[in-house]
């Protein structure tokens, strides 16, 4: 639209400056040329007929313009696009090279050629930004992967100690005791570190290895492993995918595990899934959506009841349901509870 209104403005004027000077021409004979009545008159009627045929070539002359106005504006409109186009290409063409790239393909760059001009001094921007994005999301994988191994070595020395001091003669109750709480906290310690190592191999992106992989059966391992105590369990699951089993095992035991730990007594878990969709819906308090948002985050929690837990349980989900190309959705059920929905490709 601004080519187009640019253009026929200007066509506008050019017109416009054309007629107003073509009306300042006239064309008169001297009054006193001629002596004589009969040569005054043949005066007058020669003056009229030349303002007659004037009127008539003015009015030709604006009805031309006027129609040489609207044909200039269709073809302003036709014109004004193609120009659009042609200006606007190497950004289209930016914008979607700019789309494909992700948090798993930042080593894409535009490498856009060209003359030094504006757009591509925008292309070369756009890659430096990749490149510090690349830089950044490589040092916090890395730093989180090294650190959770690292971590392993001294909660298994930790723990031997523990079972040296324990297993001498007469360790006493306040040693047998004090062994159990630290065995606990070092339970806790350990489930974080390997929530950390299953968060940094998701958002590595890369796969190891691709299986077809039946969810009904690692919602059954999930419920094995753990106390329903007098939770009401329903479960009709008819999902199945491709994936990395390990990962999808983390995916669906976190669910669960979430599901059973932050549940109410005598409350229900129906855990559903058809076609691509895996749906797990639990009983308890009415809670906000928008705290419920958050949830995905890494370290969120809601209200106090939920600070036994590391916080990295439906994080660890998103980052695995979006390393196979699926999203979590979290959603607060009205009559209280939650409903996290799993979408996995087929």
């Amino acid at each position: 639209m601004l080519y187009a209104t640019v253009f026929l403005l200007s066509g506008v004027a050019l017109l416009t400056l054309s007629f107003f000077l073509s009306g300042g021409v006239e064309v008169s004979v001297p009054a006193g040329g001629v002596p004589g009545q009969s040569a005054d008159q043949r005066i007058r009627e020669l003056e009229e007929r030349l303002a007659a045929a004037y009127d008539e070539q003015a009015q030709r002359l604006l009805i031309g313009s006027m129609l040489a106005m609207a044909v200039m504006a269709v073809v302003s409109v036709l014109v004004g696009r193609m120009l659009a186009k042609r200006v606007l290409r190497p950004l289209r063409d930016i914008t979607a090279a700019t789309r494909r790239i992700s948090s798993d393909t930042l080593d894409r760059r535009l490498a856009v050629t060209g003359p030094a001009d504006e757009v591509k001094d925008l292309a070369d921007t756009i890659d430096g930004l990749l490149e510090r994005l690349e830089a950044a999301f490589t040092a916090q994988r890395r730093f989180v992967a090294n650190a959770s191994h690292e971590l392993r070595t001294p909660l298994a020395t930790m723990r031997a100690s523990l079972d040296v001091a324990v297993a001498k003669p007469d360790p006493g109750p306040s040693t047998v005791a004090l062994a159990a709480r630290l065995r606990r906290q070092l339970d806790r310690v350990d489930h974080l570190v390997n929530g950390f190592l299953a968060l940094a191999r998701a958002q590595h992106g890369a796969l190891a290895k691709a299986e077809s992989i039946d969810l009904a059966d690692l919602v059954r391992a999930a419920l094995a492993e753990r106390d329903v105590k007098d939770l009401t369990v329903t479960t009709d699951v008819r999902t199945t995918t491709t994936g990395d089993p390990e990962l999808l095992a983390r995916l669906v035991d976190n669910l669960v595990d979430n599901a059973v730990r932050h549940n109410e007594d005598g409350g229900f878990i129906e855990i559903t899934g058809t076609g691509r969709t895996l749906v797990v819906e639990t009983g308890g308090p009415v809670l906000d959506q928008r705290e419920v948002d958050r949830l995905a985050r890494p370290f969120e929690r809601l209200g106090r009841e939920r600070t036994g837990s590391s916080g990295l349980g439906l994080s660890i989900v998103a980052a695995v349901a979006e390393a196979h190309g699926g999203r979590l959705d979290l959603l607060a059920r009205p009559s209280g509870g939650l409903r996290a929905t799993v979408t996995l490709p087929a």
